[in-house]
């Protein structure tokens, strides 16, 4: 018979054995008894022995995981960065001690950065488990900024919370962290751009709202802000709060901690959303290819296992403000003081959330939601100065938003290549596009990177299109009611005895008997029954016998892992659709909100005095906007022109600004302008477009009274208008109404001369 070659393992392998006829084996175990000749007792004979090898190495991958579990806890849990990392600041130094600390990536010498280009700031999640998820592959959020020249930072956090900490605290901290970075960039073109990844994504939108002149630019990835949105039938975790009686839970567990909260149940609940997947699917995937998954596996595993504390202020504070309470998009987010509060369209940076289809933890809707909350137009949203842009991925799922290469390689890497686009958008609401480049794309030298980027205006009605109608939203105005009635009976009858029993020590011990961390326990060497997996592990890899992929009893064995995932999956859709009735018999029926004397809405209505104050706001910026409406400079004509003759246009796209970066580039650095500066000019001539497109036009001149500065300006904005092809109908009859009000005749020689200059750098 043939020798076999061995599959790739994640450890040492020795090359594969010679096998023959004749002598003994070297190999752990022979390849085929003598006394089975037939085929099938031959197939049922090398599966035996594959299923064993496979099982030892298996065995031998949890007990790695379970050391390097134990080993990462005993190094103090650091983030799980692959990048060289050098510590800035340490708030548990600060007077106010948190339990946060800023990072400076160290770019690696084949990618030096530019300190003079825009920092690049990433937050991970704080949901139980440690930092490094935006940084712990090359194909990354740090990994693409440190490829694009981006200085880049991380904003980490400790496992152990620092006493009487609070996510006030935390806010705070991070306002400051991110202050700082701007300070160690003076000359860059803009504040830093910040991603929030998960649950670091509303806790930016708070900074962004707070203090919103820290931030540019902001990307909430995969963030929950809209927490009671979701689809019927798709999005059971919503309705947890209301199955298990309201926030009291979370606040027993933490102190139960002896006033800690253990993030490995938040990382449960994350789990029991998919029990095929984390029951079955995951391990057996590891099993079945137990030669090259262990590396993989591991560094998933990693991070996934290494759960960190909240204290009971911040976990009690999350759910009762944002995951129950939906407090924040309706502006009664309060600091402990009282005198301020978090209003959402304080933001000023462009906002850019990206979502998917494919997350059941954080859905489309419960990413979106809030702008409607917000919003009743796109008016409002223009008026307000705002930039909202959005990204839907057809079907990642919640983790691969952060971790996946391909939407690293695609979505982040796109995205971040348009961020100075982003940044000058005017204000309204914008679906980002990605597409590949089509054969024939004119000035491909314009597309930065390997897709090619557009942003399409949308409307509210957009968004809530997304959804299947929000009315289901009125029941968890009930489950807020019933969670604030058993969370003050709780702390008023039962956490005084709860506390008074706990203590640190009986804390350790809780925590360490939670299944998540038990089950690498008793899988590491702490366990002696595990020690021979190990000693076995490497005797096994040298005799590797892989079995055929034909072989009749490994096809038997994926057709039934395949029947356990389908009997899981149909346990699961059972579960949520027996749930999701549960809570609506008892959340969505007239008798308990009667008994609570309550009445339920869709949409909290904001206060009279605040919706006036807001529209005399939006009109105080109208009547500035069309006092200095013949004010302005060449660089404000030429943009006015762009913004009259695309006016109506619904998309907006990357050439034409990629263009006008490099004919920026090509001035004298006496005549350029900062990215700031046209960003100003950008808002100001489209805001007077939208308010008034007549008295715009007719004004022109006013902008640029010399004929040949007009000229120049219409070649300009001619080159860039045609970049993406030539003007079509509407956009011709608008370009011609600009060229009669500057009084540039198409048929003198200068305007053709300016046209065949315009030609000609059209094509080249």
């Amino acid at each position: 018979m043939n020798a076999r070659q061995p599959a790739g393992t994640a450890g040492d392998q020795a090359p594969a054995q010679e096998t023959g006829s004749a002598g003994p084996s070297p190999s752990l175990f022979p390849e085929f008894p003598a006394f089975a000749a037939h085929p099938v007792a031959q197939a049922a004979w090398e599966y035996g022995v594959d299923a064993w090898q496979r099982g030892i190495l298996f065995l031998d991958i949890l007990r790695r995981r379970g050391n390097e579990t134990a080993e990462h806890e005993r190094g103090g849990m650091p983030p799980v960065l692959v990048f060289e990392h050098e510590a800035l600041m340490d708030g548990r130094d600060m007077p106010k001690p948190v339990n946060y600390a800023l990072l400076r990536i160290v770019p690696p010498e084949t990618h030096p950065t530019d300190p003079d280009k825009r920092p690049f700031v990433v937050i991970d999640p704080r949901a139980g488990h440690g930092p490094g998820i935006g940084g712990f592959k090359a194909d990354s959020e740090i990994g693409n900024a440190i490829r694009s020249g981006h200085p880049c930072y991380f904003i980490t956090f400790f496992r152990d919370p620092c006493p009487g900490q609070t996510i006030e605290d935390v806010a705070r901290l991070e306002g400051h962290f991110l202050s700082v970075v701007a300070g160690r960039h003076p000359n860059a073109p803009g504040k830093p751009f910040v991603v929030g990844n998960c649950q670091g994504g509303w806790a930016l939108l708070m900074v962004a709202a707070a203090a919103p002149e820290v931030t540019g630019p902001i990307l909430l990835a995969g963030a929950p802000v809209a927490y009671w949105s979701g689809v019927r039938g798709r999005n059971p975790m919503r309705y947890s709060g209301g199955l298990l009686g309201g926030t009291w839970l979370s606040s027993l567990a933490a102190d139960i901690g002896n006033g800690r909260f253990d993030g490995a149940w938040l990382v449960q609940n994350f789990e029991n959303l998919n029990p095929a997947n984390s029951f079955w699917e995951k391990l057996y995937n590891v099993y079945a290819k137990a030669d090259t998954e262990g590396p993989r596996f591991l560094e998933f595993e990693r991070w996934w296992g290494g759960h960190f504390l909240m204290n009971r202020e911040e976990i009690d504070w999350i759910v009762q403000n944002l995951f129950v309470g939906n407090h924040l998009t309706a502006g009664e987010v309060h600091s402990a003081d009282g005198r301020n509060v978090i209003d959402l369209r304080n933001v000023r940076s462009p906002v850019i959330v990206f979502a998917s289809w494919g997350d059941n933890i954080t859905p489309p809707q419960q990413a979106l939601n809030w702008i409607p909350d917000l919003y009743a137009s796109v008016d409002e949203i223009v008026a307000n100065q705002q930039t909202i842009v959005y990204c839907l991925h057809p079907s990642i799922g919640h983790l691969g938003i952060f971790v996946s290469a391909s939407v690293a390689n695609r979505e982040h890497t796109e995205l971040f290549c348009a961020l100075d686009l982003i940044d000058v958008l005017p204000p309204g609401l914008y679906e980002a596009k990605i597409e590949d480049v089509a054969p024939g794309t004119s000035h491909r030298d314009l597309i930065e990177g390997r897709y090619l980027v557009r942003f399409e205006r949308r409307t509210i009605d957009d968004i809530l299109a997304l959804d299947d109608g929000r009315e289901d939203e009125r029941a968890f105005e009930v489950v807020r009611r019933v969670a604030e009635i058993n969370q003050h009976l709780y702390d008023t009858y039962a956490s005084p005895f709860v506390r008074a029993a706990s203590t640190e020590i009986t804390a350790e011990a809780i925590r360490e008997t939670q299944p998540a961390r038990m089950e690498r326990t008793l899988a590491s060497d702490a366990n002696p029954f595990m020690m021979w997996a190990g000693a076995l592990a490497p005797k096994v890899r040298e005799n590797r016998q892989p079995v055929s992929p034909d072989n009749p009893f490994l096809a038997m064995q994926e057709a039934m892992s395949e029947q356990i995932v389908s009997a899981l999956n149909q346990y699961r859709d059972v579960r949520d659709a027996m749930q999701e009735q549960l809570f609506e018999a008892i959340y969505a029926t007239p008798w308990l909100p009667a008994i609570l004397g309550m009445e339920t809405s869709v949409r909290r209505a904001e206060s009279p005095a605040i919706a006036a104050l807001r529209k005399e706001v939006a009109e105080l910026r109208k009547r500035e906007a069309l006092a200095k409406i013949g004010e302005g400079t060449a660089v404000d004509a030429f943009l006015r022109v762009l913004a009259y003759v695309t006016q109506g246009k619904s998309a907006i796209e990357e050439r034409p600004f990629n263009l006008l970066r490099k004919l920026a580039r090509e001035n004298p650095p006496d005549m350029r302008i900062t990215l700031a500066q046209f960003k100003d000019a950008v808002w100001r001539q489209s805001n007077v477009v939208c308010l008034d497109p007549a008295a715009a036009l007719q004004a022109l001149p006013q902008l640029v009274p010399e004929m040949q500065e007009r000229r120049r300006v219409m070649v300009l904005a001619h080159r860039v208008l045609t970049v993406g092809g030539p003007l079509d109908d509407d956009w011709l009859a608008r370009y011609r109404e600009v060229v009669a009000v500057l009084g540039a005749d198409h048929s003198s020689p200068a305007t053709r001369e300016a046209a065949a200059d315009t030609k000609a750098d059209t094509k080249s």
